[in-house]
């Protein structure tokens, strides 16, 4: 009987013991095989989606003043008062300098008493003339001392008009010791301050006023979209949107104005110009603008989030989720970006399911988990 219970030899004994505790002393019984699972990868998906899609080019954009004035003195004289503050928002016709007036007005009335003088004197004259002319005709005078009478009275009304001339001269330059402001806008640094003596035409201008309402925004475009530009500018109006970086939320709108008559051929770029109305004055002058220029709106058009194209030594592909959660590699024709949007031009359908986070670890044919939350967001 060969029970393990029946051994007593004690060398025997230790042998078997060995080999029991080796083999279990059940030799029917085997050891479990290791088993094997998939991998499964967490990913975040989005729907394909179609929407109304605005075709546009996006630019950086410069902000100019509508227009621009640089105010400065027409006469000499000294700066007695400022009737307006920096940065002050002034209106066309407001009352900006004044520059003392005495000597202007000491000079129109001395013009204005050579005038009253001369039309005195050609009053006399007139009345000799014609004195004459009576006298001439009953041959009480002689020709020449009558011709003498004409003389006289011709240069009496030579003389008034030269005073007449003198007196609007006198009274412009007079007007000129008020500066009123040309245009709507606001006003810059006062450059000149009361109590200075100024030239007329200075080099320095006493300030400087930008017409903010209207107000240009000049941005530039690679030349490839001039075309497209052209074409839809010639059916109507384009419309420019501009929001000052960092607050995308207050966005103004205008209209395309202006594109220059050559291209840039350092840069490449084509020169634009656009008109806002700027009624809430949102843009000012010198400011950087993100500008979009819209030129049409695709209907329908197939949208996925951009982090869900991918870009691979044979081109653009997605990673589309079946419907048994596996994952499948898809070539992509990429229209084009818009923020974060891409159009899809061709190899999606509406309703598809694609990978936007979690692609690295993915391969055609793996299996998928929806992260829980995230999953079927539409772009």
């Amino acid at each position: 009987m060969s029970n393990c219970s029946t051994l007593y030899h004690p060398l025997r004994w230790a042998t078997l013991l060995l080999f029991l505790l080796s083999t279990g002393c059940s030799p029917g019984n085997p050891a479990p095989a290791p088993q094997t699972s998939e991998a499964v990868v967490p990913v975040i998906t989005a729907n394909v989606t179609t929407k109304t899609v605005p075709e546009q080019v996006n630019a950086i954009g410069n902000a100019q003043a509508y227009a621009t004035v640089a105010v400065k003195a027409r006469v000499d004289g000294e700066l007695t008062d400022v009737h307006f503050k920096e940065g002050q928002l002034v209106h066309q016709g407001d009352l900006l300098f004044t520059i003392d007036s005495r000597n202007w007005q000491a000079q129109l009335d001395q013009v204005e008493a050579n005038l009253a003088r001369d039309q005195a004197l050609l009053q006399n004259a007139q009345a000799e003339e014609h004195r004459y002319a009576s006298l001439r005709d009953k041959n009480f005078v002689s020709k020449e001392d009558y011709i003498r009478t004409q003389t006289n009275l011709a240069a009496a009304q030579a003389t008034v008009r030269a005073d007449e001339a003198a007196v609007k001269n006198a009274r412009l330059q007079l007007t000129y010791a008020t500066i009123y402001s040309p245009l709507d806008g606001i006003a810059g640094q006062i450059l000149i301050q009361r109590g200075n003596m100024i030239k007329a035409n200075d080099t320095n201008p006493l300030v400087v006023i930008n017409q903010v309402s209207p107000i240009y925004v000049e941005f530039a475009v690679p030349e490839r979209y001039l075309p497209a530009i052209r074409k839809y500018m010639a059916g109507r109006s384009l419309t420019v949107q501009a929001a000052a970086e960092g607050d995308e939320k207050a966005v103004a709108s205008g209209t395309l104005s202006f594109i220059d008559n050559s291209v840039d051929t350092a840069t490449g770029t084509i020169k634009l110009k656009a008109t806002f109305a700027n009624r809430d004055r949102t843009l000012w002058p010198g400011q950087f603008v993100q500008v979009k220029l819209l030129l049409a709106e695709q209907e329908n058009a197939l949208v996925v989030p951009s982090q869900a194209v991918q870009n691979g030594p044979e081109g653009t592909f997605v990673f589309v989720v079946k419907p048994d959660l596996t994952a499948a590699m898809r070539p992509v024709t990429v229209a084009r970006t818009t923020g974060a949007e891409t159009v899809i031009g061709k190899g999606l359908e509406p309703g598809e399911q694609v990978v936007i986070d979690g692609q690295s670890r993915l391969t055609t044919g793996a299996k998928v988990q929806l992260r829980q939350g995230l999953a079927e967001n539409a772009p």
